[in-house]
């Protein structure tokens, strides 16, 4: 039985919610009679505009909440939050992400490397998901299914990198692949219903690729919606034993 055959009355979060994949979530749970409480993150309200709206029209199944993911105290703060109105989560969706920002621009040679902008690819694509992973695990604890999925990338993976650069970026996601694999590892002993994956999204028309697209066919560049649809049907195949694993928007695996 895969995970969301059992699903009733559950509990989502949506980590990264103001645009894009992660707004794309809390659109479509919204409209699944499955989840009665949706949980969603956003770091600055002014670009979180779409977001703080849907929770205007549906107060009663979304929750809108402040948080910067490169803080802990944040990230505990806002845990708190959720844990005093709900004790147990079902499907928790990590789309937090940082490929460009100001000057901060992925590295086509080893001459544009420096440490600032390495210590902000991990401070936000890696670090952050394990301290989620850290301070969610009680609301995890129960007996029923539930999932915690990060959005990584393909470009995470050490065996598929034939071209190189992209230097923070790649090494941000491969971390974050591992910090998650092991978690998963820890989860099977203190939370045994819940599976961790990542998951590659493919080329998403979203403002982290944008500046990116112009050498990607257009068949490969996916619409939002098509991206949240086929992540979710990953989701939906979700098993046991596919914890800790590397899945592909099309439900392939992803060789580390």
């Amino acid at each position: 039985m895969s995970f969301l055959q059992e699903l009733n009355n559950a509990n989502a979060f949506i980590i990264g919610a103001s645009q894009g994949i992660g707004l794309g979530f809390v659109q479509k749970l919204l409209q699944d009679d499955r989840f009665a409480k949706i949980y969603a993150t956003y770091r600055q309200p002014e670009s979180a505009v779409d977001l703080l709206t849907l929770e205007g029209e549906y107060p009663d199944k979304l929750t809108c909440l402040s948080m910067d993911i490169t803080d802990e105290s944040q990230i505990i703060d806002v845990v708190q939050k959720i844990s005093a109105a709900v004790n147990k989560l079902h499907l928790v969706v990590n789309c937090v992400g940082l490929l460009h920002e100001g000057a901060l621009q992925p590295e086509k040679s080893l001459k544009r490397i420096n440490s600032e902008s390495l210590i902000r690819y991990f401070q936000v694509n890696s670090i952050g998901a394990i301290l989620l992973a850290k301070h969610l695990l009680p609301l995890f604890r129960h007996h029923e299914r539930s999932v915690f999925a990060s959005i990584s990338a393909k470009v995470g993976s050490i065996g598929d990198n034939q071209l190189g650069g992209w230097y923070g970026y790649r090494a941000s996601k491969a971390a974050l692949n591992m910090l998650m694999r092991t978690a998963a590892i820890e989860y099977r002993r203190t939370s045994p219903k819940t599976v961790i994956v990542m998951l590659h999204p493919g080329t998403t028309d979203t403002r982290l690729s944008r500046p990116f697209q112009a050498n990607v066919p257009p068949e490969k560049l996916f619409s939002v919606e098509r991206t949240v649809n086929q992540l979710f049907a990953v989701i939906e195949q979700l098993q046991d034993g596919d914890s800790g694993q590397f899945f592909s928007w099309d439900g392939s695996r992803l060789p580390w």
